[in-house]
């Protein structure tokens, strides 16, 4: 287009980039913050699930509030509300101010839609294909450069140091956005369902901390599974309010087609692998040697491990949408790429080299999963639905994103005795993620055979 925005594509790149890793910059500084804190390591998993959570509910309310003429304003406001949360993590307050932090934060998670659709309503058909194939894996190429220099800034000045790092980002972003990013092209707006967010805030909150608290079920087993039937129960009735409101907040319907539904089915089962695995590396490398495992590294070392990660998923991403394969069998490769890391995890984790690999190799199943998705989405979708669809796959990913921190979390703390886990606790989540990811493989091949 003749039109296009100047340094549209870099800007919206990065402004996906910042909020993608600072939502989840959990990851490798989860040991620094139980110790900062004074918490335990299932306690500091929240620094990393929160964001999560509240980025799926961000993802579908910013949905519909950036597919009308308004785009620019949501996204400027939101990337402020990010920058306050990131400066709620910088402030020496209790480790309560450190999650409404973070859930401020992972707001920003729910940007990444808005900026396919801008992508979409500015670019011709080709470079906006590209370029959301690119901000796709956006997180991945940005983890590289700042989970390694987040922990440099940890080891050298402490953990609110790390954060400050997320403030520093999260405002050159809402400098790039403000300049660059041009209105929205005129249209309806539409309004938010409140009720239904109520719902699914509710419903995942407690779906989240049931699965995620191994000592409420020792403790209270009866009211932990009312709690779980509870938060079931309010998650089937969102969808049943969905499907009868005339404004949803997540379009369900839009699942009717089957490979939208499909798609986002995998994404699910395949998100809830991924970032178990992304945990439980970070995790693992950092534990102390006197354990009898673990590697002792420091932050800014586990942060080193990430690189390859990012390189091979930014390599992934980039180059595998031009080989001449349907998204079906990219999608099937890249879950079996991201299996195939789960069993070296599981084989080779007591050499260094193990965990190094297996993060590699994930990068390259993450990498080629996530720009192969859009493809499936956008094929069968108008594009005056293109943000809500993407929306609805966003939310969808974080979902799986979330029970995958939590499934970690509740994991190894059923395997803890003292400060750290038992080194079959590894073993343990490493197989029950890679038979998450088998399953994302049979749906790969199933679901999405006929579409």
């Amino acid at each position: 287009m003749n039109d296009e925005p100047r340094f549209l594509v870099p800007a919206v790149v990065f402004v996906a980039l910042v909020v993608a890793v600072v939502g989840s910059l959990g990851a490798p500084l989860i040991t620094a913050v139980a110790d900062q804190y004074d918490v335990s390591l299932a306690a500091s998993q929240w620094t990393l699930t929160i964001p999560l959570l509240s980025g799926a509910v961000a993802t579908p309310v910013l949905g519909r509030l950036g597919s009308g003429p308004h785009r620019r304003t949501v996204v400027l406001t939101t990337l402020g509300i990010v920058v306050l949360g990131s400066a709620l993590t910088v402030v020496p307050l209790p480790f309560a101010v450190l999650l409404i932090g973070r859930a401020a934060q992972g707001t920003g998670l729910g940007l990444t839609a808005l900026m396919m659709a801008t992508a979409t309503d500015h670019l011709g058909e080709r470079r906006a294909a590209s370029t959301i194939a690119l901000l796709s894996v956006a997180s991945t190429a940005g983890i590289g450069v700042g989970y390694p220099l987040a922990g440099a800034l940890t080891d050298a000045a402490g953990i609110r140091a790390a954060y400050g790092l997320g403030l520093v980002v999260t405002a050159l972003a809402f400098v790039a956005a403000f300049v660059v990013l041009p209105q929205a092209p005129p249209r309806p707006g539409r309004r938010v369902d409140i009720p239904g967010a109520a719902l699914l805030t509710v419903g995942l909150l407690a779906l989240l901390v049931v699965i995620s608290q191994t000592q409420l079920w020792r403790d209270h087993p009866t009211w932990s599974a009312a709690i779980l039937a509870l938060a079931l129960l309010l998650l089937v009735l969102w969808a049943f309010v969905e499907t009868r409101v005339a404004h949803p907040l997540v379009d369900i319907r839009l699942l009717r087609h089957p490979a939208v539904a499909g798609a986002n089915l995998v994404i699910f089962t395949g998100g809830i692998g991924m970032y178990l695995l992304l945990s439980l590396i970070t995790r693992y490398v950092q534990t102390p040697a006197a354990t009898g495992y673990g590697f002792d590294l420091n932050t800014f070392e586990a942060g080193l491990i990430l690189v390859p990660f990012s390189v091979a998923g930014f390599a992934a991403g980039k180059f595998l949408p031009r080989l001449r394969l349907s998204p079906r069998s990219r999608l099937a490769a890249s879950a079996t790429t991201v299996l195939v890391a789960f069993v070296l995890f599981a084989l080779t984790r007591s050499h260094l080299a193990g965990p190094v690999v297996a993060m590699t190799v994930l990068g390259l199943g993450v990498g080629a999963f996530f720009a192969s998705m859009p493809a499936v989405i956008l094929a069968v979708t108008p594009k005056s639905e293109t943000a809500s669809a993407m929306s609805v796959n966003q939310v969808v990913r974080s979902i799986g994103f979330s029970i995958g921190s939590a499934l970690t979390g509740i994991v190894l703390a059923a395997h803890t005795t003292d400060r750290f886990p038992a080194e079959t606790a590894y073993a343990t989540a490493a197989w029950t993620g890679a038979a998450i990811t088998a399953a994302t493989i049979v749906l790969t091949l199933g679901v999405l055979r006929r579409s």
